[in-house]
C-alpha cells in the first residue's frame, strides 16, 4: 500500500505527528528506531502539561497507545535509504539486519531527533558499558554507594547529578565553564544535593581502567590532584542533530546541520515536512512541548498536502 504520510522517528515530534495525521484520517506509519527517542532517557520530566512528574518513558508510552488507538501504524527498525520516485511517491528502505523492506508514501515527516554528543578521549569507547554511560536512567541503579561522575553542566546533567545520587555514594559533576547552564530548578537541586560536588573549569582527558572505570584524568588539579577515582562516568555534554536523512534528500540545513523549515514544517523539497529537534530553531529551545507543537503542525502540512492533491473538502469534524 501507498501511506497517506510516513513519519520517521518515534520520539515526541513523530508520536504526536501519528496521532494528529490519525484524527485527520490519514493512513499513517512510524518508523522510528527507539520509543520516545532522547525524552526516553530522561527519569523524571517536570514541565510538560498535564503532569506534575512523569518519566519519559512513561509519557512515551502514553503517546504511543494513544496513537495506536487511532490506527496509526509503527515499525521499529532503521532506515537505510529514503527515495523520491517520478511520481512524487517516497520510497523508505529500513532494515537493523541484512533483512530489508520497503514503504511508500505520498509525504513524509521527518521527526529523527538527535544523537548524543560523544567527548572523543582516551577510554571512552573502549569503556562504554564498563563504567561508561550516556543515560543514567537507564544505568543509575548499577551503581548503587559507588562513586561516579557526571561530565558537562546543562539540563541534562544536573539531572543526571540528582538522579544518579539517589543510588551513588558520591556524584561529582564535572563541568568546563564556570557555571551550570540549565534551568535554575535543576541547578539548584545539583548544588544543594550533599551528595553532589560541582567541579567548574574543568575537563577530563582519559577514562582509565582496563576492564572498567577505575577513574578519570583532569586537566587541572582537584584537592591537589589530576587523577579522580571513581567508578562510573556518565556523560551528558549535549546533541547533535541525525541529518543523514535529510542530506540523503538533499534538504536545506542550516551551519549546525539542522533542517530548515517554514512556519508548516515544510521543508525545500515538496511533499517533505519536518517537525522537532531535528529543525533548526531561531531560539534554540528544544524540549517536549516544542516537539509535540511541530509533530501536530506538521501533521496539519500533511492533511493540506493530501487534500489539495486530490481536490477533497475538508472532514466537517472537530480536530481538537
Amino acid at each position: 500500500m501507498i501511506y497517506d504520510t510516513i513519519i520517521i522517528g518515534a520520539g515526541p515530534a513523530g508520536l504526536t505527528a501519528a496521532i494528529y495525521a490519525s484524527r485527520y484520517f490519514l493512513s499513517a506509519l512510524v518508523i522510528g528506531e527507539k520509543l520516545g527517542g532522547t525524552m526516553s532517557d530522561a527519569h523524571r520530566i517536570e514541565n510538560y502539561p498535564g503532569f506534575e512528574s512523569i518519566s519519559g518513558m512513561e509519557l512515551a508510552n502514553k503517546m504511543l497507545e494513544q496513537a495506536k488507538s487511532l490506527s496509526a501504524q509503527f515499525v521499529f527498525s532503521s532506515v537505510k535509504r529514503i527515495q523520491r520516485t517520478e511520481k512524487g511517491i517516497f520510497k523508505i528502505t529500513t532494515g537493523l539486519t541484512k533483512e530489508e523492506h520497503v514503504f511508500q508514501a505520498h509525504s513524509i515527516i521527518i521527526a529523527s531527533g538527535m544523537k548524543r554528543r560523544v567527548l572523543g578521549i582516551q577510554g571512552e569507547k573502549k569503556l562504554l558499558g564498563k563504567g561508561v554511560s550516556y543515560c543514567s536512567t537507564c544505568d543509575a541503579a548499577f551503581f548503587k554507594d559507588k562513586t561516579v561522575a557526571v561530565i558537562g553542566g546543562a539540563n541534562a546533567a544536573t539531572m543526571s547529578a540528582v538522579h544518579l545520587s539517589q543510588y551513588a555514594r558520591k556524584v561529582y559533576l564535572i563541568y568546563r565553564k564556570d557555571r551550570l547552564r540549565g534551568e535554575p530548578t535543576w541547578n539548584k537541586r545539583a548544588v544543594d544535593n550533599d551528595k553532589v560536588k560541582v567541579i567548574f573549569n574543568t575537563n577530563i582527558t582519559e577514562i582509565k581502567g582496563e576492564n572498567v572505570v577505575k577513574g578519570v584524568e583532569l586537566d587541572k588539579e582537584f584537592n591537589g590532584k589530576k587523577e579522580l577515582t571513581l567508578d562510573g562516568v556518565f556523560i551528558e555534554i549535549g546533541h547533535l542533530p541525525i541529518k543523514e536523512m535529510a542530506v540523503q534528500l538533499g534538504l536545506e540545513l542550516s551551519k549546525k546541520g539542522f533542517i530548515k523549515v517554514d512556519a508548516n514544517k515544510k521543508t525545500n523539497i515538496p511533499g517533505v515536512l519536518a517537525a522537532g529537534d531535528i529543525t533548526d530553531r531561531k531560539d534554540d529551545f528544544r524540549q517536549v512541548v516544542t516537539a509535540v507543537s511541530d509533530g501536530a503542525i506538521a501533521a496539519k502540512s500533511a492533511f493540506d498536502l493530501k487534500t489539495k492533491k486530490d481536490k477533497i473538502t475538508q472532514p466537517d469534524i472537530d480536530y481538537r
